[in-house]
Order: structure tokens, then C-alpha cells, then sequence
């Protein structure tokens, strides 16, 4: 076996490379855009011929939701450009790839947490060419494995509770937050044992899967529970309409996913995003402190 990781600066990124070395060092290559340009077809193709690898985890993608809006051509890029030139040479070169999705693929008019069969219908340019990704990926490498997931956060990068944590910190004493917008908040650490696991299984099953924390949220809540657990208690939450935050780019207002499909196949136990929330808690108060240090120097 020998991984090849993209992405690896990211939230994700970063999180497979402690669980993958944790489950068996030595045998996965990391690389970013400062390593390797996937949008860049020759470069992908040597490295992938030198590298003869067994497996991909594309965790590279342009995530800056609503900057895609005007920055569509690179955000088309980096998110279709890129897996494509790594499934193209999937066949010739034995690769079984692992490619990262998103929630925003649907349009949020469920009642019901969505299912990998259930129709998409993204609502802005970033899940436009998520979607994108998925089908060009399927058509060049059928055998390839996509996982969606949404709501994703670790204690580095920008990401929801951190965002939170950093006012909060600030004497932020009043923070108004969306409060009908529904998901479910998943810690990257969480998604990268999902994955590790798959990958040491031994047992490849391609298609697309949806992994989450398990329970609901709004971002509301995310926000409340995030400074409870994090001693800031004190921090007024106001919530507020979905209309009372405008973005440039459309978000579901509900993208709760159905994990039935990973669990069942993998045998995978999903915890619940609350109790990780607080198992994330001191890392992130970590990170913060570390962020607050380097400020003052």
C-alpha cells in the first residue's frame, strides 16, 4: 500500500496525516499546491507515474464559498480540473481514489437527512462544481470512492466554532448567529478515522458515501455549545434569520446526511458532534492561545 494524500495544509489534510501515521507510518506521501499543482496536467501525471501509488485522497478542493462567486474560474479549477487529472490516469495506473464532497450539492428543501441516491441540485458555484467533480470523477474511474461531508472543523484554519472562539476571545460579548440553517457539525479528526479505516480495511467498495457526525444542529446551536464547552459562557448568542446574514453565495438550509450506507459497509461507529465538540475543546483553546502568543510578539 502507498497513499497519496492532496490537500494536506487543510483541515483534512491535516487530520489524516496524524491518523494515517498513527495506523501505519511511513507508507503516505502529503503534498499541497506549493508541492504539486493538480490543475497542472503533465506535473500530476509524472507525479503520479514516479510516485506508483495504490491509493489517492483527494482532500485538495477551492473552498472559499462565497469568494467562488466571483473567482468561478478558478474555483471550476481546482475543483474539476484538478480530480480529473488524477482519474484519468486511475485505470492505466491501478489507482483507487478516495475524493472528498460536500453537503452544498443539494438545495436543502429536504425534511429528511439526504441520501447518496437522492437528487442534487446545488445552489451556488462551489457546489455547482462539487457536483461537477463527482460526476467527472465517476465517468473517468468508476471504481472511485466519493465521500460527502459538511460542516467540517478542527482547531486550525477559519472554520465556524474557531471564528466563534476568536471573538469570543476578543470581548466579543454579543454574537448574532444564523439560526435556520440546519446540518450537523463534523470534527476533521473524526472523518479522517472514517477514511484511515476504509483505507486499512482492506475491503474496497466504490460509490458514494456521506459521512457526518451523528445529531443535528443549527449553526446556533454549534455556536452556543461551542462557547459553553469552551468557558465563555458568558458570550450573549442572539440568533437570527438565514435573510439577516447575506452572502454572495446561496447556502441549503438543511443538509443533514444520511450515514446509513458508510456505517453499514464499513462497519464504522460515528460519535455524536457534541461529544466531539468537547473532546476538540482543548485543542482549539490550544491553537488560539498559540495564535494569541504569536500576535503579541
Amino acid at each position: 500500500m502507498k497513499i497519496l494524500v492532496t490537500g494536506c495544509n487543510g483541515q483534512l489534510g491535516r487530520a489524516l496525516r496524524r491518523s494515517l501515521e498513527a495506523a501505519k507510518a511511513g507508507v503516505t506521501t502529503y503534498v499541497d499546491i506549493d508541492t504539486l499543482d493538480l490543475t497542472d496536467a503533465k506535473a500530476t501525471e509524472q507525479f503520479l507515474r514516479d510516485g506508483e501509488f495504490s491509493h489517492v485522497v483527494n482532500c485538495a478542493a477551492y473552498t472559499a464559498v462565497d469568494r467562488a462567486e466571483e473567482e468561478k474560474l478558478e474555483c471550476a479549477a481546482a475543483n474539476i480540473d484538478g480530480i480529473a487529472n488524477i482519474a484519468r490516469h486511475a485505470e492505466e495506473l491501478g489507482l483507487r481514489i478516495i475524493h472528498i464532497s460536500t453537503d452544498y450539492v443539494f438545495d436543502g428543501n429536504s425534511n429528511r437527512p439526504y441520501s447518496e441516491s437522492d437528487k442534487t441540485a446545488p445552489l451556488s458555484h462551489y457546489g455547482t462544481t462539487k457536483r461537477k467533480s463527482e460526476t467527472t470523477l465517476l465517468g473517468l474511474a468508476p471504481d472511485s470512492m466519493i465521500i460527502r461531508t459538511g460542516w467540517l472543523y478542527s482547531s486550525t484554519g477559519s472554520n465556524f466554532p474557531m471564528t466563534m472562539l476568536r471573538l469570543a476571545s476578543k470581548g466579543h460579548n454579543e454574537l448574532r448567529v444564523v439560526a435556520d440553517r440546519i446540518g450537523t457539525p463534523t470534527l476533521a479528526d473524526d472523518l479522517a478515522g472514517a477514511i484511515t479505516a476504509i483505507l486499512m480495511s482492506g475491503n474496497w467498495a466504490g460509490g458514494i458515501y456521506h459521512y457526518a457526525d451523528e445529531g443535528v444542529a443549527s449553526w446556533y446551536d454549534f455556536a452556543i455549545a461551542t462557547l459553553d464547552y469552551a468557558g465563555f459562557s458568558n458570550t450573549i448568542v442572539r440568533p437570527i434569520p438565514g435573510t439577516d446574514y447575506p452572502a454572495a453565495a446561496t447556502r441549503p438550509y438543511y443538509s443533514v446526511l444520511d450515514k446509513s450506507r458508510i456505517k453499514a459497509t464499513y462497519n464504522i461507529e460515528i460519535p455524536h458532534w457534541q461529544a466531539s465538540l468537547r473532546r476538540a475543546i482543548p485543542e482549539m483553546l490550544a491553537a488560539l492561545a498559540e495564535e494569541s502568543n504569536k500576535s503579541q510578539k
